[in-house]
């Protein structure tokens, strides 16, 4: 099933995530950059974070997943591969009449990008790809006035990945790839599997004789690994285009952004509101709304991602994994 770019959203939201939001999957894979909806943009601002130029589209050497997985995305997923039964309850919510109708329902209504149709963003995801060490999926370019990104996985089927035409509005060029390397980085981590589930326990696990007693604690796992998920994502983006400031400016854009203000953004004065949000919830009463306020997300707050992009960009784990990377 799909993941997504877009922001958080609650659970009661996730009948269609944005996209660089996570979406649950059991056989199909879903991964977004937004928050939790079924499917997943970044602009160009000021700001006083190092930034490198994106290499044209080089071959990297060898990279694997777990040189850029999130602490948290690794703790999370050994916790949801201890929960006993955890493949056999996604397999019996999902079968292959309804990943047939997620698949027509997104392409038949999308265009194909490849090298004849929309050359420029086919470019885009091949460079992203190649950096990532990873195939290409299929790319295609939606109608849709709702900013997003999601990337769907189908068991014996080539993956895909949609991007709606308001977030291709929305965002520059280069931006556009960073939402695009975060699809390729649910790829690239088989996310998958475990987005699906957790859409499907949301929309349909009420449904499911015996399992409406246990789908509380599910999502909850569920969720919280979503959430670490995204981070290692966001990661898969700034590998790509190598330019924290790209990255955050399309988590500020989701946040807050339309083309009409966009040349107004300022990525420094984004990061500064992530250190007023930090200082606000570090005291008891602040600590407990945050927990409250983040623990129905799919996706971490966008000033939470923004903050978390600039410490790892300016870590000598991001630097060493480079020079791995480009030797």
């Amino acid at each position: 099933m799909a993941a997504c770019l877009s922001p958080t959203l609650p659970r009661q939201a996730i009948h269609r995530r944005r996209c660089w939001t996570p979406k649950p999957s059991s056989s199909p894979s879903t991964a977004t950059y937004n928050q939790r909806h079924r499917c997943r943009n970044i602009g160009t601002s000021s700001g006083a974070i190092s930034a490198r130029a994106s290499p044209a589209a080089p071959v990297t050497q060898g990279l694997d997943a777990d040189d850029f997985r999130h602490p948290l995305d690794k703790q999370n997923t050994l916790l949801l591969k201890a929960i006993p039964g955890l493949n056999d309850i996604g397999k019996a919510l999902l079968g292959p009449v309804s990943e047939q109708v997620m698949v027509l329902q997104n392409i038949g209504s999308s265009v194909l990008v490849s090298e004849n149709q929309l050359p420029e963003l086919h470019q885009l995801m091949t460079e992203a790809a190649k950096i990532l060490n990873t195939e290409a999926p299929d790319f295609y370019i939606r109608q849709n006035p709702v900013p997003n990104a999601y990337t769907l996985a189908i068991n014996g089927k080539r993956p895909f990945v949609v991007v709606h035409t308001s977030l291709v509005e929305l965002l520059t060029r280069k931006e556009l790839q960073a939402v695009l390397a975060h699809e390729l980085g649910h790829l690239k981590c088989d996310h998958g599997v475990w987005l699906t589930f957790a859409n499907i326990l949301t929309m349909g696990a009420y449904t499911v004789p015996g399992l409406g007693m246990v789908a509380g604690f599910l999502e909850e796992q569920l969720f919280r690994w979503l959430r670490a998920a995204e981070l290692t994502c966001d990661r898969a983006a700034l590998l790509v285009v190598q330019d924290p400031k790209v990255v955050i400016s399309v988590l500020m854009k989701l946040a807050g952004g339309c083309p009409s203000l966009s040349d107004q953004l300022n990525v420094d004065a984004f990061l500064e509101q992530a250190r007023s949000y930090d200082k606000a919830s570090s005291n008891p009463v602040g600590w407990y709304i945050r927990n409250a306020q983040t623990r129905e997300l799919s996706h971490p707050l966008p000033v939470m991602r923004a903050r978390e992009m600039d410490e790892w960009s300016r870590s000598q784990e991001y630097r060493t994994l480079l020079q791995k990377m480009f030797r």
